[in-house]
């Protein structure tokens, strides 16, 4: 496959991180792998004791587990979104990180179920959701939605790796031979004729045009597992926008993580410029502003239905005896930091655009905790004479065990595929700057 100008520069420069695994790369790996050992080790003992080893009760039946699948699931669908967007609309400066976003989405949706499973137990029973499965359970759904969805997520990313994986057959590089010869099966035969151009670019096009939408139907199906109870906290109509919102909420902001990461570690300034990060801020600014809006209503509502059960939740929310000073976090440093932080020029750098998306996503999962745990904390009938620990949930070691665990894997993850692919889309680059700004780029490059 012939290469332009642009391409060829992309190219050479990013060879070296998938012909070689480097120091850093093992070393990272290495570590990821010892914390999930360590997280296998913990789902030995969650195996052969029960799930007495976790803070999980007959009240608060559900706690880390699902929280890190909500999180981890709603960064899938942020990032099927953003690059579904980012490909449909052809902005030339969204092109080098939709790789990132489309990274994100598969990923995500590989280690997110990981913590259904954590949190279902019997991992003997686990064929029934597929051989009986009940079509009145919002569990079934899930399981449909995020099934349906990993299958569009492999197939959406392989479509954009095509191009790609041809130039890295027809490249001479270093790397061994199953390596080379599994660039040449992928490949399927790509060599850049007209026809392939243009089937490849429809199905592509078909393929964001299907999981924009669909990410939008699994994330409010997800919320409907919560909306569709009686629940206080979880009883609202507003959870399915809400979900959606927050899930590409974090998601960008997560991007932008990745992407400051990866500027850093591969010297990609070239490509993840301040631009890309301006922008992105701008985005996270709206959803943020979007975002506070939707958890405002859900709190006031709340509070002024004056509903005993709204009112025992709203208590403990906002007592600062109880989850008050983590709702505070979740809100400040998830909603009012990041809007601060992007609405001045002094602060919209990089650097503190980073931090704060980094505080951001880190409140975002909070607010998970918030959503799922609280709620199962306050009972619906009056109970007498129960031990604390049946109420109040606390999280165990093997708990936290397997939640490092799953951040390992989503990190590890992406540590590889970015050694197996160009984390910047080598076809992708036709037109990303204009030649003033490549000049200068690729002077400060230099």
């Amino acid at each position: 496959m012939e290469l332009n100008t642009y391409q060829k520069e992309a190219f050479d420069y990013q060879r070296k991180n998938i012909e070689t695994y480097g120091k850093r790369a093992w070393g990272w790996t290495i570590f990821y792998c010892l914390c999930i050992l360590a997280g296998l080790y913990a789902l030995y003992l969650q195996i052969t004791k029960g799930h007495v080893v976790t803070g999980m009760r007959d009240n608060v039946v559900w706690g880390l587990f699902i929280v890190n699948f909500i999180f981890f699931i709603g960064l899938s669908y942020a990032g099927a979104i953003i690059a579904g967007i980012l490909h449909l609309s052809k902005v030339t400066w969204g092109k080098p990180i939709v790789r990132l976003a489309q990274f994100m989405t598969l990923i995500s949706v590989i280690v997110g179920p990981i913590f259904i499973l954590l949190c279902v137990g019997r991992f003997d029973r686990m064929h029934h959701l597929f051989i009986y499965p009940r079509i009145q359970s919002p569990l079934t759904w899930d399981v449909m939605a995020v099934v349906t969805f990993f299958a569009g997520s492999v197939l959406f990313l392989y479509l954009a790796l095509i191009k790609d994986f041809s130039v890295y057959r027809d490249a001479k590089l270093n790397i061994p031979k199953w390596k080379q010869k599994l660039y040449n099966i992928l490949a399927l035969g790509y060599r850049g004729a007209a026809s392939q151009k243009r089937h490849l670019l429809i199905s592509q096009n078909l393929m964001a045009i299907i999981m924009i939408p669909l990410s939008i139907v699994v994330a409010s199906i997800l919320s409907w597992i919560f909306g569709m109870t009686l629940r206080p906290g979880w009883h609202s109509t507003i959870f399915g926008p809400y979900f959606v919102l927050g899930a590409v909420y974090s998601g960008c902001g997560l991007l932008i993580v990745a992407m400051w990461f990866y500027r850093k570690m591969y010297k990609l300034d070239y490509y993840f410029t301040d631009r890309h990060f301006k922008y992105l801020g701008y985005i996270m600014l709206v959803l943020a502003a979007g975002y506070g809006y939707f958890t405002f209503s859900e709190y006031f509502t709340s509070w002024f239905g004056s509903e005993k059960w709204d009112s025992e939740l709203i208590h403990k929310l906002f007592s600062p005896g109880e989850y008050g000073w983590w709702t505070f976090f979740a809100n400040f440093a998830g909603i009012v930091l990041p809007i601060a932080i992007v609405a001045f020029p002094a602060t919209r750098k990089p650097g503190p655009i980073t931090l704060v998306a980094f505080i951001m996503v880190i409140a975002m999962w909070v607010k998970r905790y918030l959503i799922i745990v609280p709620t199962l904390e306050t009972t619906l009938l009056p109970m007498q004479d129960t031990r604390a620990e049946y109420v109040k949930y606390t999280a165990t070691w093997p708990e936290w065990a397997l939640t490092i665990a799953g951040i390992a894997t989503f990190l590890l993850f992406f540590t590889v595929m970015s050694k197996f692919v160009t984390v910047v889309p080598v076809s992708g680059l036709e037109d990303t700057h204009t030649h003033h700004e490549q000049h200068q780029l690729q002077h400060e490059h230099h």
